[in-house]
């Protein structure tokens, strides 16, 4: 099995967000939704490549923090469209699952940080 770096998995995320996104139903709540996830999954992946470049671990903890953010607008997406039933229960599921993971991820590189700054 092939382990992916933080990166490469939030670029894989937001491109699978990507994916699914065009598939959900072409009414008012599926553009809506579309929209959101599309934002909030490229955003996290954007923030951390921004996050990357910092010269400060104030500013780094900043960056990833806005990344966590995003996932977390992911799941809460992917738990409306869940409700809703829009979009396949399998791709949904996977989404869900692999945007909290990142999440904990960026969590716990935050609390690294934070914690080798002390």
């Amino acid at each position: 099995m092939i382990r992916l770096k933080f990166e490469e998995r939030l670029v894989v995320f937001a491109a699978e967000c990507i994916f699914f996104v065009e598939k959900l139903p072409k009414t008012q709540a599926g553009y809506y939704y579309a929209d959101q996830l599309l934002r909030a999954s490229g955003s996290s992946a954007l923030h951390y490549g921004e996050a990357q470049g910092t010269s400060t671990t104030k500013d780094f903890i900043y960056k990833v923090s806005g990344s966590l953010k995003e996932l977390k607008e992911c799941i809460m997406i992917l738990k409306i469209l869940n409700h809703i039933n829009y979009g396949t229960s399998e791709s949904r599921s996977q989404l869900t699952r692999e945007a909290i993971e990142l999440s904990r991820i960026a969590g716990r590189m935050i609390l690294n940080k934070k914690t080798k700054n002390t």
